[in-house]
């Protein structure tokens, strides 16, 4: 009984732990990973659509971008999405690049 109530506590403060960290991510950080989110869901839906890699990029080229940084982000995204055998739905993929993303900048502080 009495590791039972150490292990709940225990799994509340590494939860709390978790939510302060949450916290912590400037909004930028959180910005940054939904533009990229959205940028892959764009591309793995041009990839299942059936368009060709360079007339993605081609796509890019187009697109003005408010900030300096998205141009290339955007094409490493593209190619990443592309070279990936992944057929889920883009919807996934905006779900799992953004999650993904706020785990690295969490791990990176």
């Amino acid at each position: 009984m009495r590791n039972v109530g150490i292990m709940l506590i225990a799994c509340s403060l590494a939860g709390g732990a978790a939510t302060v960290q949450a916290r912590e991510l400037r909004e930028n950080d959180r910005y940054m990973c939904s533009w990229g989110a959205g940028t892959a869901a764009r591309a793995q839906e041009l990839k299942l659509s059936g368009v060709s890699l360079y007339a993605a990029r081609q796509k890019i080229q187009t697109y003005k971008f408010n900030k300096s940084w998205m141009h290339m982000m955007a094409m490493g995204i593209t190619e990443q999405t592309y070279d990936s055998r992944s057929r889920a739905r883009p919807e996934v993929i905006r779900q799992s690049f953004y999650q993904d993303c706020l785990r690295y900048k969490l791990a990176r502080k």
